[in-house]
């Protein structure tokens, strides 16, 4: 048997078949049939601002010989997107495939249900005449432009950054709970001054927030100009309306964006090339943190929950493997790599208009869902992990030899305050430390063999490497 004739269609993409459950979501704002549903809204707002008007205009009618539309006729064109379920998908495909053409399908459609208004309403009404004013004076791009940014905005707005958010409030809840729970810091793969693991984690969540606060003020242009964005047929067929103040009327207080007023026949995508970049930017900064935890959990400073039923390994029974931030990892690289192209893809265009950022947007809802089902493994393996008490202590206390950096920097101070026998105390300190291991003993006899007054003395000896943590607790309130 082929499996291409196996129905329903086997799933070609991870995302929706694998992963289908995690990614789903997305399907409500970036699948074709989302797209299309927006398309709708955007065509019939159209047509109502044209019939009804807008307070500037004192909402009359834009058009000689349209008549205002009623409440009840306004709200039949808005159940047209609504009501867009799979007989409607099947309806406007059927179009499509005549057309080849899926704008002029969304405008087929709409005239299909203006065509059966009479009969739901069960009386004559004005939608049977007003068809003309399906796509009026637009061109696809019109519609495209506002519909794509409505369904990026949804999707990020409700799916994606929800999906960070968690992962970002899971570990503002751990960096607060290990705020003072010292651990060895590496640096180089050295052990290096110790750290707290809260305040190791709050850098995250510092870094993750200053990125989502771009992200939540990001602008989503839209225009709706005509052809190649100077209202010409606009001007030619009505030239009495001002269409500059008409376009700005619906794109921002219709469709929720920020007009752009230049453009080609297309909106330029500089937000998405903007939007794209951060969320790119985003996701790096997840791969660094599943990168560290993977790190932290082959080390040991983490340790996992066991999955009862799970198997870790197909041959070693003993192994919990860090799969969900390897998971997370790779698809933050994949869909880093999307982003990347399409944010320099959509910012170029051959004059007026091509359609390589047709063909380009469609691979939105692939970028975006490989970035949710990235954090959505990352938060997973975030909830699994607790940190292992018996081997960060045994870390701790293996390297006394990181007291070398307290000690020398005291000796600094002493000598600028005038005391004798403080000179060269990094050659010193390196004398003693670098490559020895250094017990409590030898750090103390170390400190009494100098002349540092009784104070220093004491507040040094008490140093331990589980204390040697500085301002690192206090740092944690900093990260919001």
């Amino acid at each position: 048997m082929k499996l291409t004739d196996i129905s329903p269609a086997i799933a070609l993409t991870p995302l929706d078949g694998r992963y289908h459950k995690q990614t789903a979501p997305l399907v409500e704002y970036l699948s074709e049939p989302a797209l299309n549903r927006e398309r709708m809204r955007v065509e019939v707002e159209w047509m109502i601002l044209l019939s009804n008007g807008f307070e500037a205009n004192g909402n009359r009618p834009v058009l000689t010989g349209v008549n205002p539309l009623t409440r009840e006729e306004i709200d039949f064109l808005r159940s047209i997107p609504e009501d867009f379920g799979a007989e409607g998908i099947a309806r406007h495909a059927a179009h499509e495939a005549v057309t080849h053409h899926d704008v002029k399908a969304v405008e087929y459609y709409i005239d299909d249900q203006l065509a059966e208004a009479e009969r739901i309403l069960g009386h004559p009404t004005e939608l049977t005449s007003i068809s003309t004013l399906v796509h009026f004076a637009c061109t696809s791009e019109d519609i495209n432009n506002l519909s794509i940014a409505r369904c990026v905005r949804g999707a990020v707005e409700n799916v994606w950054i929800p999906g960070v958010q968690a992962v970002v409030d899971h570990l503002h809840a751990k960096a607060d709970a290990y705020r003072d729970k010292a651990m060895l810091s590496l640096t180089h793969g050295q052990p290096a001054t110790p750290t707290t693991l809260g305040k190791e984690l709050a850098v995250y969540v510092y870094r993750f927030n200053r990125q989502l606060s771009h992200i939540r003020s990001q602008e989503y242009l839209g225009k709706l100009n005509g052809a190649t964005g100077t209202f010409g047929a606009h001007v030619a067929a009505c030239p009495d309306v001002d269409w500059i103040a008409l376009s700005r009327e619906f794109v921002e207080n219709r469709m929720g964006l920020t007009w752009n007023p230049l453009t080609t026949q297309i909106e330029s995508h500089d937000w998405q090339a903007e939007l794209y970049g951060s969320i790119s930017h985003v996701n790096r900064i997840a791969h660094n943190l599943a990168v560290d935890i993977w790190m932290y959990i082959s080390r040991g400073v983490f340790a996992q929950e066991a999955v009862k039923g799970a198997t870790g390994s197909s041959t070693m029974p003993h192994k919990i493997n860090p799969i969900r931030f390897e998971n997370a990892e790779a698809n933050l690289e994949i869909s880093c790599s999307l982003l990347d192209t399409l944010s320099a893809t959509l910012v170029e265009s051959r004059w007026q208009r091509d359609l390589t950022d047709s063909t380009t947007q469609r691979n939105i809802g692939s970028a975006l869902g490989y970035s949710v089902l990235a954090f959505g493994n990352l938060f997973a393996g975030l909830v699994s992990i607790h940190p292992n008490d018996i081997v960060i202590d045994r870390e701790l206390n293996s390297n006394w030899e990181v007291l070398g950096e307290p000690i020398q920097t005291a000796m600094r101070a002493c000598e600028l305050a005038g005391l004798e026998g403080m000179d060269h105390p990094y050659e010193k300190v390196k004398a003693l430390m670098r490559g020895h291991e250094i017990s409590h003993a030898d750090v103390s006899s170390f400190i009494d063999s100098l002349a540092f007054d009784p104070a220093t003395a004491q507040r040094l000896k008490a140093l331990t490497p589980s204390t040697y943590t500085g301002e690192a607790g206090s740092l944690v309130d900093y990260a919001d």
